[in-house]
């Protein structure tokens, strides 16, 4: 009963921001994010209820530990480290700051130079043999990756119009100007094959039906059971629109928004917007898009985080001042893990984008815990800020570090994994870690001592929850002394 007393509140407040964090995703326009911050939010919610009453339950019918059971927490080590975390806090703050200041602009250059790319299949290991037979195709026919470009000519029959397939056969030239892209296919081909088929395949007449052919090659064109014949192929069954088809190496989505940036002004010359409506597509446009896409939905879902978990402290604290001392520490994990992408070149893609708010959930978490101690420590009559801050990195710096080591080791396991958005998800994930731990244990607590004068202490006495402790909440009347015979 006093464990869940004592620990429910600050336990219910980490599962909450923690859920609030993946529920923004509800808010974004991909359906995959949407169905990911339901069930990840639920998800939480649903462990903090079944700990708070199956973990009891089985406790009260266990017997009281024994001394052996609570070695753990009086490990020398430990007591090192925190003793050493105590000291940085309390004499060692300008040295902190120093370092932290080392690291926002070592964070924000590798934030400068993180790539927004990746490739199809870049997640698979270099042995695997669909990475072999790609890059077969990719040696000696240009790739297999689709690549297509529809072109609505803006009335119904256009598409066998002469002036429109000399059109289409003018793209395809421009096509040939990059490297990337196989020899493409369209209706123009289509008209070209025709007309050497009827010339027994000789290789002169490979060229377009000129006026006074059309008359005995056209009927070729129509044949088949579509009614279209080959041609039919490039266009759809109204012959408004058509299509010009190609494939291409899997480049990555920056080369790909290379050659779609400078395509597009060259696809306009030859057909104009006023009159033609031209698509790129296939299977690179689409990864571009849909990796570009994410990384905005991400943004948008991050900062969303970030405005209502800091809401919530403010409603907690009731003071701005430490709303933003508390954020500020949970911003440093963040931004060293998106420079550590950038210095080790992991790009940003759909395989490693969530890394991001993992990172912020176990910030605000270690931030949540150390709070919660605070206010404790801060309603004992007679207990001042700096001794209360103290207090708290003893005792919320074991639980932490115990947490970090068991997160450690359970992403680490990702480690292991042959698919790398998942390896990188382990790295990242263990290395946000130490991050989350030292900064909330070091960085918080300097700040809360650096601004003591300015802080509103009558806020943290007069918290919005019930606070315990062993000290000052029992009955003494109440209490027999019993003798045993």
């Amino acid at each position: 009963v006093r464990v869940i007393a004592k620990i429910g509140n600050a336990t219910f407040l980490t599962n909450a921001t923690t859920a609030l964090g993946f529920a923004t995703f509800i808010f974004t326009e991909s359906d995959l994010l949407r169905q990911f911050g339901v069930v990840a939010s639920l998800n939480i919610i649903g462990i903090f209820l079944l700990s708070l009453f199956i973990i009891p339950i089985v406790f009260s019918y266990l017997p009281e530990p024994k001394t052996r059971h609570l070695k753990h927490l009086q490990r020398r080590w430990l007591d090192t480290v925190v003793s050493i975390l105590v000291h940085w806090v309390r004499k060692r703050r300008v040295a902190v700051y120093i370092v932290t200041g080392i690291v926002l602009i070592l964070g924000v250059y590798g934030v400068t130079i993180m790539r927004t790319t990746g490739n199809i299949v870049d997640d698979l290991p270099q042995g695997d043999r669909i990475i072999q037979d790609l890059h077969f195709f990719e040696d000696n026919f240009h790739g297999v990756m689709p690549f297509e470009v529809l072109v609505d000519l803006g009335r119904k029959g256009q598409a066998t119009k002469d002036k429109n397939i000399k059109k289409v056969e003018k793209l395809q030239e421009v096509l040939k100007d990059y490297p990337e892209f196989s020899k493409s296919l369209s209706i123009a081909d289509a008209v070209k094959f025709a007309k050497q088929s009827f010339y027994n395949g000789a290789p002169s007449k490979y060229s377009l039906i000129r006026g006074s052919e059309k008359g005995f090659i056209s009927p070729y064109l129509s044949s088949g059971s579509g009614g279209d014949g080959v041609a039919g192929l490039f266009m759809d069954s109204t012959k408004q629109i058509t299509r010009i088809s190609a494939q291409m190496a899997d480049i990555g989505t920056d080369r790909m928004e290379e050659i779609v940036n400078d395509l597009r002004p060259r696809i306009e010359e030859i057909f104009p917007t006023d009159r033609f409506s031209v698509t790129l597509t296939g299977t690179s446009i689409v990864f571009l898009k849909g990796t570009r896409y994410l990384v905005k939905n991400l943004l948008v879902s991050l900062a969303l985080a970030i405005m209502v978990i800091g809401m919530i402290m403010y409603f907690l604290f009731g003071s701005l001042r430490m709303v933003l001392i508390s954020l500020f520490p949970n911003m440093i994990p963040l931004l060293c893990t998106a420079a550590l992408m950038g210095y080790t070149g992991v790009p940003i893609k759909p395989s490693t984008i969530l890394v991001f708010s993992i990172a912020f959930g176990i910030s605000v978490d270690d931030t949540i815990h150390f709070l919660a101690k605070y206010r404790q420590e801060l309603s004992i009559p007679g207990r001042n800020m700096r001794t209360a801050v103290i207090n708290a990195v003893k005792e919320t710096g074991v639980s932490m570090i115990y947490t970090s080591i068991v997160l450690f080791f359970g992403f680490s396991i990702f480690i292991s994994s042959k698919f790398g958005g998942s390896q990188a998800i382990g790295i990242l994930a263990s290395f946000t870690l130490l991050v989350a731990m030292l900064s909330n244990l070091v960085v918080l607590p300097s700040l809360l001592l650096s601004f003591e004068k300015l802080m509103m202490i009558r806020t943290f006495r007069e918290p919005l929850f019930e606070i315990l402790d062993e000290e000052t909440d029992i009955d003494l009347e109440a209490l027999e002394i019993r003798r045993e015979d």
